[in-house]
């Protein structure tokens, strides 16, 4: 099978940030999670927050959406065309997208692109607490191994270093930039 990451990979953008955005302009009142955010941000800079716990913090303006799952909807009309050519063109049905953007973020668009397995971080969309770890560098491992084979692995796709603990069980490795793909050379694994 061949595993992708999302973010920056087959999406062209961070499909995390770009939802925020788009929920300011649709309700601003999100503005009133900003010293949350800040407070998160500030706290996993400082070694104060782990990773999940920093972006606990920042998931805090969910809580303060309304009609959320109208808003993925109008999101995902609007950000689909997000989605690489080069994926496009090469999925596949038994392809696995892991990710550690939030599960209830990319369901949408995986369900609409027929992408049958989706790994990625388990954020409760009603107020942004965290079900288990960030699905983050070894961690994605961690996810994988639960539902695959590790060596069921033929093609891995990601932008980021962070994810060669995954590309390592790979048979063949890529790095992602723009609409470039490389191979990932055996000693950046």
């Amino acid at each position: 099978m061949n595993v992708y990451d999302f973010d920056n990979t087959i999406y062209l953008g961070d499909s995390t940030l770009d939802f925020y955005f788009f929920c300011l302009k649709k309700q601003p009142s999100i503005l009133l999670a900003i010293p949350i955010q800040f407070y998160g941000l500030i706290g996993y800079r400082l070694h104060t927050f782990s990773k999940t716990e920093g972006k606990e913090k920042f998931y805090s303006f969910l809580r303060k959406l309304k009609n959320i799952d109208t808003l993925l909807e109008d999101f995902w009309k609007k950000k689909e065309k997000n989605i690489k050519n080069f994926y496009l063109t090469q999925k596949q049905k038994n392809d696995v997208i892991i990710s550690a953007s939030p599960y209830f973020l990319l369901e949408p668009i995986c369900r609409k692109l027929e992408i049958q397995h989706l790994i990625a971080s388990n954020v409760d969309k009603a107020s942004g607490k965290y079900f288990g770890l960030n699905c983050y560098g070894e961690e994605k491992v961690k996810r994988f191994q639960q539902e695959f084979s590790l060596s069921a692995i033929e093609n891995f796709y990601s932008d980021s270093l962070s994810d060669a603990p995954l590309a390592r069980y790979a048979k063949k490795a890529f790095l992602v930039h723009n609409n470039t793909i490389i191979d990932w050379k055996e000693d950046t694994l």
